[in-house]
């Protein structure tokens, strides 16, 4: 008979008890962030496994900063899906691509990286069995005389284990990407970026006083999107929308509208919060997961974004950060998040309801995304780059790009 486990929805934190707190102690203990429960009896320590104490607290912490999740030590939905990837090891089952129901895990992370190593995946390490890696797969068994069905069984197993790598180190995916931002030119006319302002719909976040009367969370990201969206598309940039103005769809869901898309980036807009209002700052998040995988242009973007947003406002800097969140491990492009802020800390609420704040916002990340694509070509200070100089800009690429076209 097998043990209670945790609903869906539950949610463990501090101070819970139950068999799912037992069931999370557990994997924690097979990771090895936790005493295993038969090394204490052997030590005469007790634990109360159905106890969710300091000691889990902690290593539920280190597991979360370890995973690239939101350190808060509460066993969520994502904290109890990323234990249960982590749980899985190549060759306890068997790998496909499946429709509707993708397969994810530690073990796909180990078969990416040894089809990266062996010259056949270039895509990001990160856990997910979509078809790049099942394509991947086929061209490795094609290769090596074995079935091409995609299928990563014993047969596939036995043949990686016994291959060595040829070749260690570097990233294909990174070399892919810069590549292609560095053969799509300088110019931003054309380039396809998806746009995407957080809440939506029912969910409408906290509702604060702004200088033309009440505004949502909602309704702000959704203002910052439209300002970003109309300087990019004044400048020829193709621009789409995550959701309509009155939709909320999940993270997965906003990443499929972005694949569908086909778009160059994608630049997701939110607002941070703590039950503390001392929390306050801007910061920005790209793909970067514990098995050194990392979405390089997404980083570089991150990087100039945050940068630029810091000079333009003033507001504090609270740096860029790898993380494995579904909006950035599910898109087929760079990504970046921005979190412009804390709506819970006054200060940045203050400043965040003004449209001036908002218009230096949208400024500083057009001016980011031109510095990505012009690769450190232009060595104008962080934040003194304006709208009417990335036009002239842009005016200029084109003439050069018909001087040298034949």
């Amino acid at each position: 008979m097998s043990s209670p486990r945790r609903e869906e929805s539950e949610v463990l934190r501090l101070g819970d008890r139950g068999p799912a707190v037992t069931e999370i102690r557990a994997k924690l203990a097979a990771l090895g962030l936790l005493d295993n429960p038969d090394e204490d009896l052997a030590t005469g320590k007790h634990v109360a496994l159905d106890v969710f104490d300091e000691e889990l607290d902690r290593a539920v912490r280190a597991f979360q900063q370890h995973r690239g999740l939101l350190v808060d030590g509460i066993v969520g939905e994502a904290t109890y899906r990323a234990l249960k990837e982590a749980s899985y090891r190549l060759g306890a089952r068997t790998l496909y691509h499946q429709f509707g129901a993708p397969m994810y895990g530690d073990d796909v992370a180990t078969l990416q990286a040894r089809l990266q190593d062996l010259g056949f995946y270039t895509g990001l390490v990160d856990g997910y069995f979509g078809l790049q890696t099942h394509n991947a797969l086929m061209s490795y068994q094609r290769e090596y005389g074995l079935y091409a069905d995609g299928i990563c069984g014993p047969e596939t197993l036995r043949s990686l284990y016994f291959l060595s790598s040829r070749v260690t180190g570097g990233s294909p995916h990174a070399i892919r990407e810069e590549e292609l931002v560095r053969r799509s030119g300088p110019k931003l006319s054309g380039k396809r970026i998806i746009i995407d302002p957080g809440r939506g719909g029912a969910d409408h976040g906290l509702v604060m006083q702004g200088p033309a009367g009440p505004i949502s969370e909602a309704e702000l990201l959704w203002d910052l999107a439209s300002r970003l969206e109309g300087r990019m598309t004044a400048i020829g940039m193709e621009t789409f929308l995550s959701r309509p103005i009155h939709s909320s769809p999940t993270d997965a869901e906003r990443a499929g509208t972005a694949n569908a898309v086909g778009a160059d980036l994608m630049i997701s807009l939110r607002c941070a919060t703590q039950p503390t209002p001392a929390a306050n700052g801007v910061a920005s998040f790209y793909f970067g997961n514990s098995h050194g995988s990392v979405s390089t242009i997404g980083r570089n973007l991150a990087d100039f974004i945050q940068r630029e947003i810091v000079a333009r406002t003033g507001l504090r800097d609270c740096r860029t950060h790898g993380r494995t969140w579904d909006l950035l491990r599910l898109t087929r492009m760079p990504t970046v998040q921005v979190d412009v802020g804390y709506i819970s800390n006054p200060n940045d609420r203050a400043m965040l309801v003004t449209a001036q704040t908002r218009d230096a916002i949208a400024e500083g990340i057009l001016a980011a995304v031109k510095r990505l694509y012009l690769l450190g070509k232009n060595d104008r200070p962080t934040g003194t780059f304006t709208f009417a100089e990335l036009l002239a800009h842009e005016l200029s690429a084109e003439q050069t790009s018909r001087l040298s076209g034949p």
